[in-house]
């Protein structure tokens, strides 16, 4: 087992920056996901890693080795591919064993290893299959087991789910997870979906533009990110953002836009100070927005005013988009006792203890957060 590490990494195709000083270490046994929108540079990152790309300056190790150098199949990797890339007139077992055989592994350890990736992954009955003879789920778990039978340091993941329909990526998110906790290998795991990157992850880098934006657990990223982008980014549905101005009432700091007022809890107050009569940015979770009738109790709720334009009964839980009285707008997740419709005026208690604040005025297009 190894670590990985990503020292001060550029990659530029012409000249288009792809990684911009990407800077990560990644720990022995740890699950690393690499998230972001599309283009942002975490596939470009992977297939650094991998050998599949020259990077421009820096070096990237698999241990203590630095491997810029080192052939994609020395690499000591495993590589889980978007596509399965399985071969179509090769069986289940001979696809798993494919790799083993160029490498001229004795038969009978090829037999071992496929056999006990096969009873890990429960495809054994699959063996004597072709790949159209399986379904997308089946395909994944082959994939899947031709890498675990390399048994390598790190294993490589691109967007290995996103072929697979809703219900059966919930099911193959959770064999990953416990695939990683049987095997006890480092994991470096690529997708744009932030769902599966908060469920699996031990940290999530978030990236965007080729630029590392936030490395951290999945709870510390969503209860306090780094800025605007990383705050927008994680979390379903999206954090809600004000536009708002910092005006004093004595010895109370309140955020207002003219059509949305609401106090600072002291908590939030002390870094804020500074900022007094200027322009920020406010945001807030749509779990942080109750009916009164349902709030948890020992919070700074702060009361809105707003008009229920569209509900979404969920199950367990209602989500209600919400138009403020000037054209502001903001999306709540409410108790599913809740009774809302189309149209109604409805008073809505904002938990201020749980608010962002970032401030635009040292980066406009990528606020920082304040704290």
């Amino acid at each position: 087992m190894a670590s990985v590490t990503y020292d001060h990494v550029v990659k530029k195709f012409g000249d288009f920056t792809a990684l911009s000083d990407l800077d990560i270490k990644i720990e022995d046994k740890e699950f690393l996901v690499l998230v972001g929108p599309s283009g942002c540079g975490k596939t470009t990152a992977l297939r650094c890693l991998a050998g599949l790309e020259e990077v421009t300056s820096g070096n990237i190790l698999i241990g203590d080795r630095v491997v810029n150098d080192v052939a994609p199949k020395d690499r000591d990797i495993a590589m889980v591919f978007q596509s399965y890339a399985l071969y179509p007139h090769y069986t289940v077992f001979d696809n798993m064993a494919f790799g083993l055989k160029l490498r001229r592994v004795p038969k009978a350890e090829i037999q071992r290893r496929v056999q006990a990736s096969a009873e890990i992954l429960g495809i054994e009955g699959l063996l004597k299959r072709r790949p159209r003879e399986l379904s997308g789920g089946q395909r994944q778990r082959v994939a899947l087991g031709r890498a675990i039978v390399r048994e390598p340091k790190v294993f490589l993941l691109d967007e290995p789910l996103s072929n697979l329909d809703a219900k059966l990526r919930v099911q193959t998110r959770a064999e990953i997870s416990k695939l990683h906790h049987n095997l006890g290998t480092t994991f470096v795991y690529v997708t744009h979906d932030q769902t599966e990157a908060m469920t699996m992850a031990s940290r999530i880098a978030v990236m965007n533009k080729g630029i590392l934006q936030q490395l951290d657990t999945p709870k510390n990223l969503y209860d306090k990110p780094n800025n605007l982008f990383v705050a927008g980014f994680i979390g379903t549905p999206a954090m809600n953002f004000f536009n708002v101005k910092l005006v004093k009432d004595g010895s109370d700091i309140y955020v207002d836009n003219g059509e949305l007022k609401v106090k600072v809890p002291k908590s939030k107050a002390e870094p804020l100070q500074k900022l007094v009569g200027n322009e920020i940015i406010m945001g807030i979770r749509p779990d942080d927005i109750h009916n009164p009738d349902f709030a948890p109790a020992n919070i700074h709720g702060e009361k809105v005013e707003a008009k229920i334009e569209v509900t979404e009964l969920m199950g367990n839980e209602i989500l209600i988009y919400c138009n403020l009285a000037k054209g502001g707008s903001f999306v709540a997740r409410v108790d599913p006792r809740s009774q809302y419709s189309f149209g109604d005026k409805a008073q809505l208690l904002f938990n201020m203890d749980n608010s962002h604040f970032f401030d635009p005025s040292g980066n406009a297009e990528n606020p920082v957060a304040v704290r």
